[in-house]
């Protein structure tokens, strides 16, 4: 856990840095502050509203002991287990197998589940997806993945500006930085959201040893991650719910099915990887 921590800082370290270098070919920074206070409003406001903005983007529908007493039981017994306050639970009228977490701290957290998962998935299979949930919200995933949004939103606003920048008001210096500019103000974005991906790919081993740990048995996460890796490419989302700029939030990416180019700009781990490394925890354990 400890080494992902690092690799996470790393890269988040290297969003910073990419964000300084390009406000630095602004000449003046004011460019870049101005994408600096865009993104960072828009990712404030998704990050404060995001336990409720979420859910209602994706029709939730809240769950208490009386209304659903198996959902509702597993999430409370897994909280006590992580010491985190209880979420909120909600069921997402989605017939796609998945799962997310949202909220801006454990005192404001949900959790949520389509109507798919909970058909699928027995008692221990669920307690792997949802302890995997609750895993990000101890590890307070959705701070972490709002600023790394916040830089890589600025990033790319900052960049659309870079052709018409220039470092003094020389003419020369102009024409010679032009070709630059171009072609940092479309490898930046790029080079921005691959970073922000892969700081969202760390995230996901660490939450999977989360969910591990607070179920009891990192087979159950396992077996789950089988079946959600069969049935997220077969049962796609309806329309309305296709939205990219969640997939992110889910255990397993909801729109693997309808993307040719998911392997390249994924935001979420290899399963198989998430696999291997659940059965190694097991065999250390000696449950396997």
């Amino acid at each position: 856990m400890f080494a992902n921590t690092m690799k996470t800082g790393l890269l988040m370290f290297g969003l910073v840095a990419l964000f300084t270098a390009i406000g630095g070919l602004l000449g003046n920074q004011t460019g870049a502050l101005i994408g600096l206070l865009i993104a960072g409003g828009m990712s404030f406001y998704s990050y404060w509203f995001s336990d409720t903005a979420t859910i209602k983007a994706y029709n939730g529908i809240e769950v208490t002991a009386a209304s659903n007493p198996r959902l509702y039981g597993i999430v409370q017994k897994l909280a006590q287990r992580a010491n985190l306050p209880m979420p909120k639970v909600y069921i997402v009228p989605e017939r796609q197998p998945n799962a997310f977490a949202t909220g801006r701290n454990p005192q404001h957290s949900a959790v949520a589940c389509t109507a798919g998962l909970l058909e699928i998935m027995d008692d221990n299979e669920l307690a792997g997806v949802l302890g995997h949930e609750l895993g990000h919200i101890q590890h307070r995933d959705i701070l972490i993945s709002t600023i790394a949004a916040t830089f890589a939103g600025a990033i790319a606003n900052i960049a659309r500006f870079l052709p018409y920048a220039s470092n003094n008001n020389s003419r020369d210096r102009k024409n010679n930085n032009i070709a630059l500019a171009i072609l940092l103000s479309t490898l930046a974005p790029i080079a921005a959201s691959i970073i922000q991906m892969t700081i969202s790919r760390r995230r996901e081993f660490m939450a999977d040893r989360a969910g591990a740990e607070f179920s009891g048995n990192p087979l159950y996460l396992r077996n789950a991650l089988y079946k959600l890796e069969d049935y997220s490419r077969n049962v796609t989302m309806s329309r309305q719910h296709q939205n990219p700029a969640y997939s992110h939030m889910f255990i397993v990416n909801p729109l693997a099915g309808l993307s040719k180019f998911q392997d390249l700009f994924r935001t979420h781990p290899a399963t198989e990887d998430r696999i291997r490394e659940l059965e190694k925890m097991a065999r250390q354990e000696n449950l396997l």
